[in-house]
């Protein structure tokens, strides 16, 4: 017998300022469920979210919490008032009896180290130890929202590891794929103001929710009923954006080859110069350039180089120096030793963490325009402000709307479009997918690919990275930087292990040191197959072969109008069989390619 729900929520509404945010929306959280709430920015998540920790309370619906039921959730901005030092605040979430040894060791592992004054903390450490407070008491549901954000990669794979490891149920919301994929069991998905379920984790949902939309598509049409281009687009358009995604992964593929062979050591001094004397093929070479401040190496005898057309991802943890590093690649400061050359007519666009050129009194329209008419030049070719703002899922009526009163995202999503605008042959791009939903990384996906210049990319999205660099620059501290071929993925295969969070404050840095040998930089070489691999490498193809024909077939199913009117139980086994198939189909190609990698090396 299944055990009883820990909470539910029933048949819920809510309204603000006259306008319907939540319609009907349930949610059930049984023991050990790892459920995750997607949907589009302002739909309503994380007022939702509020609603289950009894923050919000509803128009109509109910609420009900399984006598003693502990609940802990995680707001998106804390509040430390009233707070001496960062451990004061941890603990002031144990309840009685708690072991409060747990408060120290979880901030301690996120890189605290318990006496931070809170009102001075940063918003990556005010996110790190609001984390700490609600794992601190181990509870029965865990609502988390937007763990990841502002959060560094050596965080988010400690917060992954840890939240795999405890009993309690977890409710997440995330724009982070791959930590939703990695975590979650079934998906609840916020639309127009009502949920659905599905038993699947977030890797199978894209998929089920395509073939839904697609479905009401054609239902829709068939009743004859309007819809409004810019809700049409909004909605739908995002099965067409995957599928083009999905036909350009051939292309990163290539490109991640011809990076991997164009990046053997660096030969001889003729070899370099004739490459510099290539006008316009060099966009930056660096020539055993070091950078310290004070006793501490930022960068230390780093050669690389940046051709046209490169898309270089830059990973490692907060203070590793990914933005001096971006500074000197860049030109905007000097190293301390070595050389930096830049190429001929660069034009460089330079989005940086701290997001700066909104004024809170400028409209939308005057941050694209500079207040000079309505019109905006993309591409040397002048577009109306309001088309351009629709291909940015900004509606016609937000034309006009105060930078004060956009929310984080919407920011984030402004100053991209403001970017993308100006003439460049290098984007440096720092940070850019924080506050942005699932629908908006997928469009800015589609415009990086569609960009012919250069692209330097700071990043902590792991499944971002996969989709948009062809190699990675990786820290591997103290100084040193090391160049992987492909993706995130493809870099966590050459160097067995992701990139590690710094030396927790107040330990020795030889706790935490790696045996030399395990940290230098992987032979130019890669491991030859073994016999399993050569078998697995073989019988990919025909397997492949098998899923997408499975795929055509689910189909050609699906593209019946009539099939949910008809029969709703077919068509949600249909599109369930359709999302596994899917799912099984990118592992495959991504295996695929792996073996091939290794072959290659």
């Amino acid at each position: 017998m299944a055990a009883p729900p820990l909470l539910t929520l029933q048949d819920v509404a809510l309204t603000f300022g006259g306008t319907p945010l939540i319609t009907r929306a349930d949610l059930t959280i049984a023991p050990g469920d790892r459920t995750c709430l997607v949907g589009r920015n302002g739909s309503g998540k994380s007022t939702l979210m509020k609603i289950a920790a009894g923050l919000v309370e509803p128009d109509k619906g109910r609420l009900f919490v399984q006598p003693g039921t502990t609940i802990r959730y995680l707001a998106q901005e804390p509040d430390f008032s009233g707070f001496s030092n960062t451990l004061d605040f941890v603990e002031a979430g144990l309840a009685p009896g708690d072991p409060t040894h747990r408060a120290r060791y979880l901030l301690e592992s996120l890189g605290m180290t318990g006496e931070e004054d809170p009102a001075r903390l940063s918003g990556g450490e005010g996110r790190r130890v609001a984390l700490a407070r609600a794992l601190a008491p181990e509870p029965d549901v865990l609502l988390l929202d937007e763990p990841t954000n502002h959060l560094d990669l050596p965080a988010i794979e400690w917060l992954e590891a840890e939240l795999k490891g405890i009993r309690a149920a977890l409710v997440l919301i995330s724009h982070d794929r791959r930590f939703l994929s990695a975590l979650s069991r079934s998906t609840v998905w916020l639309d127009r103001g009502e949920t659905r379920r599905i038993e699947q984790g977030f890797s199978g949902f894209e998929a089920w929710r395509d073939a839904f939309l697609e479905e009401e598509e054609r239902n829709q049409h068939k009743l004859d009923r309007k819809i409004a281009d810019e809700e049409h687009w909004l909605r739908y358009g995002v099965t067409a954006r995957r599928k083009r995604n999905v036909r350009r992964l051939g292309n990163l593929h290539a490109l991640r080859k011809d990076r991997r062979e164009h990046r053997r050591p660096v030969g001889s001094v003729t070899m370099q110069a004739s490459e510099v004397e290539s006008s316009g093929t060099l966009v930056a070479e660096a020539r055993g350039i070091a950078k310290s401040y004070g006793e501490r190496p930022i960068v230390d005898t780093l050669t690389l180089r940046v051709m046209r057309g490169d898309r270089l991802g830059i990973v490692g943890a907060n203070g590793a120096g990914k933005s001096t590093l971006i500074k000197l690649l860049t030109g905007e400061i000097a190293p301390d030793t070595g050389d930096i050359v830049l190429g001929t007519n660069l034009k460089p666009v330079i989005l940086d963490q701290g997001r700066a050129g909104l004024e809170p009194g400028m409209t939308v329209t005057d941050v694209l325009t500079g207040g000079r008419g309505d019109s905006v030049t993309v591409n040397g070719r002048p577009r109306h402000v309001i088309g351009y703002l629709k291909d940015f899922l900004f509606s016609p009526e937000q034309a006009r709307t105060p930078v004060s009163v956009l929310s984080g995202g919407e920011r984030n999503r402004l100053l991209i479009a403001k970017a993308l605008a100006q003439p460049s042959n290098l984007l440096v791009l720092d940070e850019p997918t924080n506050d942005l939903d699932l629908e908006t990384l997928d469009l800015l996906q589609e415009m990086l690919d569609d960009y012919e210049g250069t692209l330097l990319l700071v990043s902590h999205d792991r499944d971002f990275l996969d989709r948009v660099v062809g190699a990675v620059l990786v820290s591997e501290g103290e100084g040193r930087w090391v160049e992987y071929a492909g993706g995130y993925t493809d870099m966590l295969s050459q160097r067995g292990k992701g990139v590690e969070a710094r030396a927790v404050a107040g330990k020795a840095k030889a706790e935490r040191a790696e045996p030399k040998e395990r940290t230098a930089p992987p032979p130019p070489g890669k491991p030859k197959l073994g016999f399993k691999d050569q078998h697995e490498l073989k019988t990919l193809p025909a397997r492949i072969e098998k899923l997408e024909g499975a795929i055509v077939q689910i189909k050609g199913i699906l593209a019946d109008p009539d099939l949910y009117a008809r029969d709703p139980a077919r068509f949600e086994k249909a599109s369930a069989t359709l999302a596994q198939a899917e799912t099984e189909l990118a592992a495959a190609e991504d295996r695929w390619l792996e073996l091939e990698m290794l072959r290659d090396g």
